[in-house]
């Protein structure tokens, strides 16, 4: 057997990846489920934070930035192991991908907070005096004046962190997640073989890099216009 031939038998093994397909494809389900909740979650949960923040109340931003600043600083995995292994044993019983849910959906809305809270911090003092002098009031103003140019200043960091975060599904098969990356390393530990890790490459790309792409056109379509 030739080195070609060898790495092709290793890597793209056709009766492999026949017995396989039906694995991995439950596995781009999983993960494309739990990352649509995560995206849905944490972008609402994270916008909701900034707004309430923007309100100035001391005692609330102190425990809004403490949130922030701590699931900005911690390792998802870290978070993942302790609910998932350490929880049960006060009596909080968490499936899997409920718990992979809870701790990307609570990084991606920390991170998401700061995005959208820079965002409203440029808005200029002036644009919100006049908001309010108009009798719009201040929540008006939020949401009528600084929330629709916050959230454009947003998309362009938002939607990098947004692919960012998602991709980390791939940490719920630490805790038996049947994920994609998951699937996989089950399947390759029964064939012997690398090609279901060939499959988990292909089956990630097939979901991630045309979000690449849309990320990238959304970008350019948000970006202010230079003069």
């Amino acid at each position: 057997m030739t080195a070609m031939e060898r790495f092709l038998e290793t890597f793209f093994n056709p009766t492999v990846m026949a017995k396989y397909t039906p694995d991995i494809i439950a596995g781009i389900w999983v993960t494309l489920t739990i990352a649509a909740a995560v995206i849905v979650a944490g972008i609402a949960a994270g916008l909701a934070l900034a707004c309430l923040r923007s309100y100035g109340i001391r005692v609330l931003n102190f425990f809004i930035i403490c949130y922030a600043d701590i699931f900005r600083a911690l390792p998802p995995l870290v978070v993942i192991l302790i609910l998932y292994f350490g929880f049960p044993s006060i009596g909080i019983q968490l499936s899997g991908p409920m718990v992979l849910f809870i701790v990307l959906a609570a990084t991606l809305a920390a991170f998401a907070e700061e995005i959208f809270w820079a965002g409203f911090s440029s808005v200029e003092k002036g644009q919100w005096e006049a908001g309010i002098a108009t009798g719009l009031g201040f929540t008006r103003t939020l949401a009528y004046v600084a929330l629709p140019q916050a959230v454009r200043l947003a998309i362009p960091p938002l939607v990098n962190r947004v692919l960012a975060i998602t991709k980390m599904t791939a940490l719920g098969s630490a805790i038996g997640v049947s994920e994609i990356l998951s699937s996989a390393t089950t399947a390759q530990s029964f064939s012997g073989s690398a090609t279901p890790l060939t499959m988990s490459v292909v089956a990630y790309l097939v979901i991630f890099l045309p979000m690449v792409v849309i990320a990238r056109w959304l970008e350019s379509r948000t970006a202010w216009k230079k003069r």
